[in-house]
């Protein structure tokens, strides 16, 4: 590609979304690269603190079970107290709760805080995806939700070879750092990013009060999304639970994990743009089932992978996946949830994921003791073809204007209420 069209794609990418997205975009960037602390969780407690691997395992799990608790919360408190607040104390939540960690001594004073992280760093989600699904017009979410999975994983990329820099120096600097830097996202979202939640008739301000988690529940549709968006996320685990133990088996030593796991992040950060702008107004329902077969595959292949070459190939099929999947899906999300109940239900799509991370450990370590890695990756692909088809029957109920793509959804409602809360968003700006 010339540099001239290099430029055009580029301001193709970014261009018609609004001012309010970008600095949404930069609060996310900045957040994630602040985000030592989960990277050098573990080192700190095994190597720093001499804790036992299986205190730093029961740690972490600690820090995910805050994250799956609090998904239902924030989704409420988005819904109820609006995006905008609901972000600050999150973010102001976490910065205090980080930085009190890298104080903590005690055993039990650490596995406590650690819950408290995890709740406050997850509480943020729901309230970003719905404010994200306000300000951003239907036609353009897709490209939207995949720009900020894009700065979610550059500004991973950068916390992760910092962090490892900050741990030879001073942990308790990484966590004072990422408190720093957190609170800093919450300035942003303070000084930049007024409240996006749409303005409700009385009538809609009845239906919202009539909107609960048991709603949420009841939505056999949603919650069959909800479902599959597990089964996904329990496969996309495996990269960083499963993989670096059965690599370890077959004699390759940490650094040929990063390496291989590196090829993740570089192919996120280099193709996600691209790639959307190829699947941004293409049919849903076949990406959806595509991407799971990819993700599904991809783990699959890693039962035969005999050299960091293969294995470095097998991250490249998931990647593409992961790459396909997250903007898709989180798209449908919004499509599938009404607009007086989206933090509700964006709390409840962030909860899967979270349930996912708390499972994939265990299920993983529990088939590669009992059976071996080849199975794992066997039960990968089958699980992969499972949501490949809960995707194809499920989307083929969707009346037939929702499947021509995502911003074919719901036109005359969806789009009015964009339009409201943008304008709103606009003015007091």
């Amino acid at each position: 590609m010339s540099a001239a069209g290099l430029r055009r794609a580029v301001r193709e990418s970014v261009s018609g979304l609004p001012r309010e997205f970008w600095w949404l975009w930069t609060s996310t960037l900045v957040n994630r690269m602040g985000a030592f602390v989960a990277t050098f969780m573990a080192l700190y407690l095994t190597l720093d603190r001499g804790y036992s691997a299986t205190y730093a395992g029961l740690v972490a799990a600690l820090h995910g079970l805050g994250g799956v608790v609090s998904s239902l919360v924030a989704g409420v408190m988005t819904d109820r107290l609006g995006r905008r607040p609901t972000m600050l104390i999150a973010q102001a939540s976490t910065a205090f709760s980080v930085a009190l960690l890298g104080f903590m001594e005690h055993p039990l004073a650490i596995a406590g805080v650690a819950f408290l992280v995890g709740m406050a760093s997850n509480a943020s989600r729901p309230a970003v995806q719905a404010m994200m699904a306000d300000i951003v017009k239907p036609e353009d979410r897709v490209r939207a939700f995949s720009l900020n999975f894009w700065a979610i994983n550059l500004g991973f990329a950068i916390s992760s070879t910092g962090a490892g820099f900050l741990a030879e120096y001073s942990y308790r600097a990484g966590f004072l750092i990422e408190a720093a830097m957190t609170l800093a996202c919450a300035v942003v979202v303070f000084v930049k990013l007024p409240e996006s939640r749409p303005e409700r008739t009385a009538a809609e301000k009845a239906d919202e009060a009539s909107v609960g988690l048991g709603t949420v529940l009841r939505d056999g549709r949603f919650m069959s999304v909800v479902g599959l968006s597990f089964l996904v996320a329990l496969i996309f685990q495996q990269g960083y639970v499963a993989l670096p133990v059965a690599m370890g088996t077959d004699g390759f030593s940490s650094s040929d994990f990063g390496a291989a796991i590196a090829v993740n992040g570089v192919l996120i950060v280099v193709l996600q743009i691209p790639v959307t702008r190829f699947i941004e107004h293409r049919d849903p329902r076949r990406l959806l089932v595509v991407s799971s077969l990819l993700a599904g595959y991809g783990f699959g292949l890693t039962a035969f992978a005999g050299s960091l070459g293969v294995y470095a190939l097998t991250v490249c099929v998931w990647t593409l996946a992961e790459i396909i999947n997250s903007p898709i899906q989180t798209g449908l999300v919004v499509r599938l949830s009404p607009v007086h109940g989206r933090g509700r239900y964006q709390g409840m799509y962030t909860m899967s994921w979270a349930v996912a991370a708390l499972a994939a450990p265990l299920l993983g370590g529990f088939v590669i003791d009992r059976f071996g890695a080849a199975w794992l990756w066997g039960a990968c692909a089958v699980i992969g073809m499972v949501a490949a088809g809960g995707y194809w029957l499920l989307m083929r109920k969707l009346p037939q204007e929702e499947r021509g793509g995502v911003a074919q959804v719901s036109v005359p409602e969806e789009g009015a209420v964009a339009v409201q809360g943008s304008g709103k968003v606009a003015s007091a700006a």
